[in-house]
Formats: structure tokens, sequence, C-alpha cells
């Protein structure tokens, strides 16, 4: 599920679009009505989407885009002279007035694009540094030397410890060097 933060100035406005969201079955996480809680709010959730209106209490919507992590998406709703302004600064304009339909349309497709994003950082191989794969390779050596297996063989018993013991293998490795 996506983390969708609506902030506006007004909390009036932001409670608005929050209802009109939640009628059309998408899940709104917080409501607030200045950059700076927008911002505790990301740091909290660490992925997700804001909607947010153009001027906030306390900045406007390029300086929230430019403190946020790349693992959010930005939904400005403005008049659109002021989002020919925000264009191609990583945020995505509606037009005032807006027509519900739009809205939810715009949304599904950003949580969509969220949602494929997530899943594909996820999928990505993690990269360990230096430190981690001396640590795996001693473990692997350990189990070679002591049970007489090939390194295949202890890579192998490795994952099986860390999936059976829901650890990562730097951990598992780090654990077997402390036993020995």
């Amino acid at each position: 599920m996506t983390n969708i933060i609506v902030v506006f100035a007004k909390i009036e406005e932001a409670k608005s679009i929050k209802n009109i969201l939640v009628k059309n079955g998408i899940r709104v996480t917080a409501v607030c009505t200045s950059g700076a809680q927008a911002l505790g709010f990301a740091d909290e959730f660490h992925y997700g989407m804001i909607i947010s209106g153009y001027r906030l209490s306390d900045m406007i919507c390029v300086e929230l885009r430019n403190n946020l992590s790349a693992d959010f998406e930005m939904l400005v709703m403005a008049p659109q002279n002021v989002i020919s302004e925000v264009t191609g600064t990583g945020i995505i304009g509606l037009a005032m007035p807006l027509k519900v339909h739009e809205l939810i349309c715009t949304v599904g497709m950003m949580m969509q694009e969220a949602m494929r994003r997530k899943k594909k950082k996820k999928e990505a191989p993690r990269v360990r540094n230096a430190q981690d794969e001396a640590i795996i390779k001693r473990a692997k050596q350990l189990l070679i030397e002591r049970n007489n297996m090939t390194e295949d063989e202890a890579h192998r018993y490795l994952l099986k410890r860390s999936m059976d013991n829901s650890v990562s293998l730097v951990e598992t490795a780090q654990i077997l060097l402390a036993l020995s």
C-alpha cells in the first residue's frame, strides 16, 4: 500500500481532498498544513506520495519536493499558470478547477508507478561492502576446512541457515564465526 500524505495550507482543503480519496477507496495516511509536517511524515514512511497545493504555510511545493527522497512522488494541484512553472522538477501537476475523476485517475496511476518502482528496487540485488564479503568468505572457508565442503556447498549451507533463521547472510556468517 502506498503512503499518501495530503498537505495544503488550509486544513479544510486538505480534509476535502482526503475525503474525496477515501470515498473512492484510496487510503490517506496523513493530512497536514505545512511542508515541515509533510517532511516529518515522509521521513517516518520512507516512500509514498504527497498531494499538495502550490503554496503551503511554510514553503512552496518546489522546496518541499527538493527536500523529499526520490522514493516519494509529488502531485501538485494549482492553477494552470502555476502548474507550468513547476513541471519538470519531479512534480506532476493537476490544473484547478479540478475534476474528481481526473484526481482519482492520476492518483491511481501514480500509486501503480510507485508500487512498480518499489518492487523493482526490492528485486535488485543487494550490494555488499568489502567487510561483509570478507566475513562471508571467512565463514565459507571455515566450513570448507572443518566439514570438507566445496565452496558451493558452503555457500548453500550459509544461505539455507540464513533463510531458516530469517537473518541476513552476513549475520549468519558472523554467528558461525563467533561459534567457532
